[in-house]
């Protein structure tokens, strides 16, 4: 261990999301699957109120005392975990200090949420370290208003909730407003095939917080004619095509997305539960139409993997995955498609992009958790 002391590992997924994109800043729904990707966290109690953190990935260590953090990040790998631990300092929950040794393998920059990831494991971590007893909903609050508050970026709850409260073999159903969830159990037979572009233009942070002032403007316009609305999530495509001249023509789009892709979400829960796939793929491609075409957050590289999946056997479903511009998609495939599946799309995209794809299959995978130090995962660490 590099501190030289004993610990403990913990750890917590990824995730890709199946469908219900861009809706869970608007108090929508979504539909992700933690994947077997983790962010790993050795952690050691410290009694100087110094936080002592190295990461594997970045070869780095940083040192904060947790009598004088910062108010706010400074883009660096860092500002993830200190800025769980200040948001866990903010909520009244106190701690005297940690030494952490941080190994991540969520693909960064593929739209995977590494940074919840590494939120997740460092925040339970923490938590577990010094005995504080937090429900896991509470700990998604928690790193989800790091990201927002102290790193910056206006991310939803989803990435941090199922990193909390995946489940090997389902994807998760949450309600981004109430918190409410419901776990839905994948089908035999099919694997979640995801496909990184190896593209993760700069455009796409910037323009994502854009897409969130774009909806509040949407709901601020309309609210002067449904006074009782909240957030999109509120509005059903007919009142929105009947006050649709209160918007502008941009903010209608991306409004009419976020409707669309709501109602979208909770009809694929019912297909799914149905095992109706050939519906659940129907409804993968409509969501990537309207990210293009009504969201514009796709791009061409994730527009090109998406022709090119779709024509290969096998395929139920692709759609781009994540915040966009870059990143990965996602396919649901009947397992035995997988392998002429990975060599085609991979070989296709080559030709047309010269960029060499990754591609990763993953099953449906558990949520935080603290590992067995006999585990042969932990020997690496």
């Amino acid at each position: 261990m590099r501190f030289g002391t004993a610990a403990t590992i913990y750890r917590a997924p990824g995730r890709v999301n199946l469908i219900g994109e861009h809706t869970d800043y608007n108090d929508g729904f979504v539909l992700p699957a933690a994947i077997e990707f983790h962010c790993w966290v050795a952690a050691a109690p410290r009694g100087d109120k110094k936080l002592v953190i190295h990461s594997e990935n970045f070869n780095e260590t940083v040192e904060v005392s947790l009598d004088s953090m910062p108010p706010a990040g400074k883009g660096h790998w860092s500002n993830y975990p200190v800025g769980v631990a200040w948001a866990i300092q903010g909520a009244g929950k106190h701690f005297q200090g940690a030494n952490l040794f941080i190994a991540g393998e969520v693909p960064l920059g593929a739209g995977l949420s590494s940074s919840a990831a590494i939120e997740v494991a460092v925040g339970f971590a923490l938590l577990q370290q010094t005995g504080i007893a937090i429900h896991l909903s509470e700990l998604a609050r928690l790193c989800q208003k790091a990201e927002n508050e102290f790193v910056g970026a206006r991310c939803g709850i989803m990435d941090q909730f199922v990193s909390c409260y995946g489940r090997s073999s389902h994807a998760l159903l949450l309600d981004c407003r109430s918190l409410d969830y419901k776990r839905v159990k994948l089908p035999d037979g099919i694997q979640l095939v995801i496909c990184n572009t190896m593209v993760k233009h700069e455009i796409g942070s910037s323009q994502y917080n854009v897409r969130r002032a774009e909806c509040e403007e949407g709901v601020q316009n309309l609210r002067k004619v449904l006074p009782g609305i909240r957030a999109l999530r509120d509005v059903t495509l007919a009142q929105l095509e009947k006050h649709c001249a209160l918007l502008d023509p941009i903010v209608y789009s991306r409004c009419r997305h976020v409707v669309t892709e709501n109602d979208r979400t909770l009809e694929a829960v019912r297909v799914l539960l149905a095992e109706d796939l050939q519906a659940f793929g129907r409804l993968m491609r409509e969501s990537h139409r309207s990210l293009r075409d009504n969201y514009e957050v796709s791009c061409k590289e994730l527009d090109l993997m998406v022709e090119i999946a779709s024509a290969q056997p096998g395929v139920i479903g692709t759609r781009m995955t994540g915040g966009g511009f870059g990143g990965c998609t996602i396919n649901l495939l009947e397992s035995s498609g997988v392998d002429s599946f990975k060599q085609t799309v991979a070989a296709n995209y080559l030709a047309q992009t010269g960029l060499k794809a990754e591609i990763y299959v993953s099953p449906a995978a558990d949520g935080v958790h603290q590992v067995d130090p006999g585990s042969s995962d932990v020997s690496s660490l």
